[in-house]
């Protein structure tokens, strides 16, 4: 009897060990990789695990590229072809690395240009741009100034602070983050300046700001300013617009821009807006059509026990891919989050950790074809991030939609849902592919499905209408059955009656 004990006992440890074991293993994929790296929300904004949409395939480190000198704060991230350009802040430098395949190469270091200027060096730049004939520019920020080179570093136009009455003139020339358009025009962001992207024409002529956020009050706040004393009124914030702190240009030459100026009520109201695409003249063009706000976390906190990474996302940086899909990098939960062309949440990976795919401080993210590239300012290092077959095969079907390859489109996604099956914008994309194939009783399936009412009330309203067109012969025949039987039968009831009076 006791050795029976003894025997329950034992399995029961050893059944106790392994459900630990298993219980602390990472969940994987058929291929063997993590499978609970990747999440997105369902229609109720609850989290639904996700198969990984990418994995990492590189990390670009100091020892990698053989620097005798390791980076030391950088800030900027650039991609141009298959270079690859970090700023590197802290060393007042910038390196330029060469892609080919999986192999990266260290080939210049770029810490001085050749020209007519004093000093010659760059000190702390944060940002670099490059053009595809080689030209870069460089935001020299702690020498005030944005440098124009061409590819062997020759200085070719120098972009100082403003002298326009706009600009304060008490306030130093900072440059963090710039653009270039096709004609040479640069649209940089400055530090302490709030009035939207400052605009340079090619030949270095400021000519003022675009894209400035409103300036958001209360009433109460309105009333209470217009109340106060000038004492008070100088010990209260001014209204200010919203500061950016990134910008990237998609294909259409349309900006991008991030802010993290705002309080968590505008992100559940949607007034927030802290990603934005801007026209030429500033006005915010983004779509917002999905099931949510384009804000990143819906559930905060979620399950961080570090209190310094809860609270709402807070976006550092932005990139747009060319088939208009893009992402963003969250540096509260230093997560990517990325968004189709209609503002619906594809996926979203990462977290705060040193493996593989988690990040401690990112600060800059780019993209290099389907790649994702994030550079981690206290790490020191890029992670390149390469998409899985799941992603895509996502990428694939939104692509084929646009391309007006619908039926293509909806088969892609049917693969799709064989991986995910929690995917509602795998449904939502069958759907509007059978949409434009005017299957419309079947797309109303598919929407209905994802609980996607806009769509569905477009479809149903195309599905009606051919119903309506396919049996209008038999409602005009009910129409008219309706309308002459009680003619019919009140004539009979006339003849009788006169036959019975007669």
């Amino acid at each position: 009897m006791n050795r029976m004990v003894s025997r329950l006992c034992a399995c029961l440890v050893a059944f106790s060990l392994f459900a630990a074991l298993c219980g602390g293993m990472v969940a994987r994929a058929a291929d063997g990789f993590d499978y609970n790296y990747t999440y997105t929300y369902d229609y109720w904004g609850d989290e639904r695990q996700s198969p990984d949409a990418y994995r990492t395939s590189a990390m670009l480190s100091s020892v990698s590229l053989g620097l005798e000198t390791p980076m030391r704060t950088p800030r900027g991230l650039t991609v141009s072809g298959n270079d690859i350009y970090i700023v590197d802040t802290g060393n007042n430098r910038i390196l330029q690395v060469a892609r080919d395949g999986e192999n990266f190469t260290l080939t210049r270091v770029i810490s001085e240009i050749s020209g007519d200027i004093t000093p010659n060096t760059l000190s702390a730049p944060q940002d670099v741009f490059v053009m595809a004939d080689g030209t870069l520019f460089i935001a020299d920020t702690n020498n005030n100034r944005i440098l124009k080179v061409d590819r062997n570093l020759n200085l070719l136009s120098v972009f100082t602070r403003p002298t326009d009455a706009t600009f304060d003139q008490s306030m130093a020339f900072l440059p963090t983050k710039l653009v270039c358009d096709t004609t040479g025009r640069v649209f940089c962001l400055a530090q302490n300046v709030n009035r939207g992207l400052m605009k340079y024409e090619a030949d270095g002529t400021f000519t003022g700001f675009i894209g400035a956020s409103e300036v958001k009050y209360t009433w109460y706040e309105l009333v209470w300013r217009l109340l106060s004393t000038k004492e008070q009124r100088a010990q209260q914030a001014s209204f200010v617009p919203t500061e950016y702190n990134n910008i990237a240009l998609d294909s259409e030459g349309f900006f991008f821009v991030t802010t993290q100026t705002f309080n968590s009520n505008e992100l559940t109201s949607g007034a927030a807006k802290p990603v934005r695409r801007l026209n030429a003249i500033g006005t915010n063009i983004l779509i917002e059509n999905g099931t949510s706000h384009v804000i990143g976390d819906l559930q905060w906190a979620r399950g961080d026990k570090n209190i310094t990474n809860s609270g709402p996302s807070k976006f550092v940086d932005v990139t747009v891919l060319d088939n208009d899909i893009y992402s963003v990098m969250d540096k509260t939960h230093n997560r990517i989050f990325t968004y189709d062309k209609q503002g619906n949440l594809l996926w979203a990976f990462g977290g705060v950790g040193n493996m593989d795919g988690y990040f401690l401080n990112p600060v800059a993210l780019e993209h290099q074809g389907y790649d994702l590239l994030v550079l981690d300012s206290q790490d020191c290092c890029v992670t390149v991030l390469t998409p899985t077959e799941y992603g895509k095969l996502v990428y694939k079907a939104t692509e084929q939609y646009h391309a007006g390859e619908y039926a293509a489109s909806a088969d892609t996604w049917r693969e799709v849902m064989k991986r995910n099956g929690n995917y509602d914008l795998a449904y939502i994309g069958i759907g509007r592919a059978l949409l434009q194939q005017k299957q419309f009783k079947e797309a109303c399936d598919y929407f209905a499905m994802a609980r996607d009412s806009r769509n569905y009330s477009e479809a149903f309203r195309y599905y009606r209408s051919e119903w309506v067109e396919q049996n209008i012969g038999w409602i005009f025949g009910i129409v008219a059955v309706l309308l002459v039987v009680p003619m019919v039968i009140g004539h009979i009831r006339k003849i009788k009656w006169e036959v019975d009076n007669a």
